[in-house]
């Protein structure tokens, strides 16, 4: 298989399992002080995984919380973050321009800054309150702060039940996928490698998966036009510009938005021939019980979106880690 390293994808989600015990120390000390509201603030693909952690709540807790784009932040503000606030950001690099301005705005504000900042000497890891360093894995990294936070507000009975399956399962269960996944990765990354626009529809935690797919891996690393649009909007602009040759992926999850996600697939045979629906259900997680895999499907889309990155890559002859303009110059 095309870059794909089982033993380090294993070691890589269990080395982010790991962090439970500090992500639950930090989480802990921060309820027990008391708090006011949760940001979850990213920018560009952090800002997608804030979405994803966002919507895993908000159906499950009564705390207040809420999503904020970096850059929006400086430009408008937001009266909701000050004292009492806690931000959690992420940030590969560790010095976003975005990112940096709005973790200074917020702590001038107030607020109290978890960070998870891959490179643990970068110019943001000081200037949070309390950083962990571990690089990918961010939406699992995310999660289990906001597990944490609800397990802590009662609201998640079966915390301790759920991640000793996560710790015994996950990363084999993920790696299976992978594996399930290829030929499939193959197939699409050969029928839409020359795709002039390609739509990608979603919904609960794959809308944050649906809109980093289309921006930060087609557009940003494979330099193919796309628009991600949102299960529950599709029916209200986008369906009128489907025709029968118009390429377009749905990404179904098992989360309870599922079914808003069915009701585009179900449409998109009626009017178009080049849709794909790519749904979790059909993979299997052994060790992973049913009731808990609408909390990983993001996870599970993931992996299998991997197979056709590493086949497009291939067969449109780009290494994914080259950029014209992004990190290039001022802008």
């Amino acid at each position: 298989m095309l870059k794909f390293d089982e033993q380090k994808q294993l070691d890589s989600v269990n080395g982010a399992l790991a962090l439970r015990g500090q992500i639950e120390e930090i989480v802990d000390a921060i309820c027990e002080e008391g708090y006011r509201n949760i940001c979850w603030m990213g920018i560009g693909g952090t800002w997608a995984s804030c979405l994803q952690a966002e919507v895993h709540m908000k159906e499950r807790s009564a705390i207040e919380l809420f999503s904020q784009n970096a850059a929006e932040y400086m430009a408008t503000g937001n009266r909701r973050i000050g004292a009492g606030t806690i931000v959690i950001g992420s940030s590969e690099s560790g010095s976003t321009a975005e990112m940096v301005a709005a973790v200074g705005k917020a702590r001038a504000e107030g607020a109290k800054i978890l960070g998870f900042i891959d490179k643990a000497d970068a110019p943001l890891a000081g200037m949070v309150d309390a950083v962990i360093s571990y690089r990918s894995n961010e939406q699992l990294k995310f999660f289990m702060v906001a597990d944490r936070f609800m397990k802590n507000a009662g609201e998640f009975d079966d915390y301790d039940e759920f991640y000793e399956e996560m710790d015994a399962s996950l990363a084999k269960a993920l790696v299976e996928v992978e594996k399930s996944a290829d030929a499939f990765g193959r197939e699409f990354a050969q029928k839409h490698c020359n795709d002039r626009l390609h739509y990608f529809v979603g919904a609960g935690n794959q809308y944050g998966a649906t809109y980093s797919y289309a921006m930060c891996y087609w557009e940003e690393q494979h330099w193919i036009r796309t628009k991600s649009i949102h299960s529950a909007e599709f029916f209200h602009g986008t369906l009128e510009v489907i025709e029968k040759d118009t390429p377009v992926t749905v990404f179904i999850g098992e989360d309870s938005q599922r079914k808003l996600s069915e009701r585009v697939a179900a449409f998109l045979p009626k009017v178009c021939a080049n849709y794909t629906i790519i749904d979790t259900k059909d993979y299997a997680l052994e060790g992973i019980s049913e009731k808990y895999r609408g909390n990983i499907s993001h996870l599970v889309m993931h992996a299998v979106t991997q197979r056709i990155d590493a086949h497009m890559e291939q067969i449109n002859c780009h290494p994914m880690v080259i950029r014209r303009y992004y990190r290039q110059f001022d802008y």
